[in-house]
């Protein structure tokens, strides 16, 4: 089994292996429907035309200045003409929160970097995250093209990437093929390779072989994946075992409440949950959850805010809970909470933070339908106990930890056999009901969940020195200085 720690200075990258023939027909064949279908969902926006531009390599948009910071926009950009680019794609929202703070220690160091997304969700939270960096033009930003040659080509030329990094599982055959073949290092970082992903590559085995030859590395967060890949094709010397970076997400540095938040919820002395990053069929246990805490004299005055994951969700969960008969205040709407407001939707973005810390309990979304599970540190990472439903390969590993200090409450793998998902709420309702009702249980469940976190803060070191140790051996770049990084961000809250 590959080595947890740092391997050996990798090997220079062998020759490439190109995809099989008829992946690159039906690559070639579905390039046209791929566009129609890209126009399509994206023609009701005004920057659709950006969107298929980039997608398809025929062009990207430059960074935007505002005319009061234009001239210091232009010196700093000077500052990094020389510096090496690096190439990361995160497929959405998830890995985008993933990868950055290994993306903050990349522009610490001084290095560029060109961040692809693939959802429109994800392409949103780059621009919020990183909007400092993409103003001064240190990060670039755009769709991720296509898995055409041409289009590769393109974007390579274009770019010029010293190194390519993809986060998770987000592998495309022809992109690592000519990566190689330019003698660009690819690294996948944070990898993560399920059962049933395992399956489905060894339906495409020559394919998958291929992308296992062409990778420089593989960051694995788990023994199983990293097995996996192996089984897959990789060879053991690119494998290592790195932890998952999901321990480090907001790190153990406690945020500061937007004022605004912290003003609405000053005067509350309530039990206050939260069902965060919600998906269709979630919002309704959770509601039906809450009525049953509103039933019983020692929760009668509970709040639930609920948080769906996506933003085009938000009237329908309104409305959903309108029909319930609770009694709703929207956050978009800025509407206060009132004494009888039961539930309050934080129909926003970037906000979810803020509501795990105001909650005595969090419920992660994703877990209760066949999703994979949501990040459980962030919620543990501010000391707030949680729940979650039997579906959580995404983030076993992690939800296996927090479960064995207590942290963590996890319905049983029995729950997949029931369509109505009625066993998840048997199994579930009982803690939740104990943890609101029983505060010092709770504020205990969430410490364990705390001191857990901060002692996987390493997890963003080890990374980083494979990256490293892949970087200085194929290129004449100045080796990280960690330890100072991590310092720096520290101080100023990015972790």
């Amino acid at each position: 089994m590959p080595s947890s720690k740092t391997p050996r200075l990798w090997s220079p990258i062998a020759n490439a292996v190109a995809p099989p023939w008829y992946y690159r027909a039906a690559i070639g064949t579905l390039k046209p429907l791929y566009r129609l279908q890209v126009h399509k969902r994206s023609s009701q926006r005004d920057n659709y035309r950006d969107e298929v531009a980039e997608r398809f390599g025929s062009a990207y948009r430059q960074p935007s200045a505002s005319v009061a910071n234009e001239a210091e926009q232009a010196d700093t950009q000077k500052s990094f003409a020389n510096a090496p680019i690096l190439w990361c794609h995160a497929v959405s929202l998830g890995e985008t929160n993933t990868v950055a703070p290994v993306l903050d220690a990349l522009l610490q160091a001084g290095y560029r970097i060109w961040l692809t997304n693939t959802t429109q969700t994800g392409h949103a939270r780059t621009q919020k995250r990183f909007a400092e960096a993409l103003a001064s033009g240190q990060m670039q930003h755009s769709y991720v093209p296509v898995d055409a040659p041409a289009v590769i080509k393109r974007f390579l030329k274009y770019v010029k990437p010293a190194a390519a990094l993809f986060v998770e599982t987000e592998l495309w055959a022809n992109t690592l093929y000519l990566l190689n073949k330019q003698q660009i290092p690819s690294i996948l970082v944070n990898g993560r390779l399920s059962e049933a992903s395992f399956t489905r590559y060894q339906k495409i085995a020559k394919v998958s072989a291929s992308m296992m030859h062409n990778l420089t590395c593989i960051i694995a967060q788990d023994e199983s994946s990293a097995a996996r890949f192996i089984d897959l094709g990789a060879d053991k010397d690119k494998v290592t075992i790195g932890r998952s970076l999901k321990w480090v997400i907001n790190g153990h540095t406690k945020p500061s409440l937007p004022e605004s938040i912290q003003t609405q919820f000053a005067t509350i002395d309530r039990p206050i949950w939260v069902a965060a990053s919600t998906h269709e069929g979630e919002e309704q246990i959770a509601l039906d959850w809450h009525q049953q805490l509103l039933q019983q004299a020692e929760s009668a005055d509970a709040l639930l805010i609920l948080v769906p994951r996506h933003p085009e969700r938000f009237d329908a969960a309104a409305q959903m809970v309108q029909a319930s008969g609770l009694s709703v205040a929207r956050r978009s709407l800025q509407e206060p909470i009132q004494p009888s407001t039961q539930v309050y939707l934080a129909d926003t973005m970037g906000e979810l933070m803020a509501w795990y810390q105001l909650a005595d309990v969090a419920l992660v979304g994703g877990s209760l339908v066949n999703i994979g599970g949501h990040n459980p540190v962030e919620p543990a990472s501010v000391g707030t106990p949680i729940l979650m439903g039997s579906y959580t390969y995404s983030c076993q590993e992690v939800v296996d930890e927090l479960a064995d200090v207590g942290a963590l409450q996890q319905a049983d793998a029995a729950t997949h056999a029931r369509a109505d998902y009625a066993t998840a709420a048997e199994q579930l309702y009982p803690q939740l009901f104990t943890w609101l009702t029983i505060p010092e249980q709770a504020k205990a469940a969430g410490a364990a969940g705390t001191t857990l976190t901060d002692k996987r803060q390493s997890v963003l070191t080890d990374q980083l020195a494979v990256i490293d140790s892949v970087l200085a051996t194929h290129s004449a770049i100045t080796p990280l200085n960690i330890p100072a990084l991590l310092a720096i961000q520290n101080e100023q809250g990015a972790l």
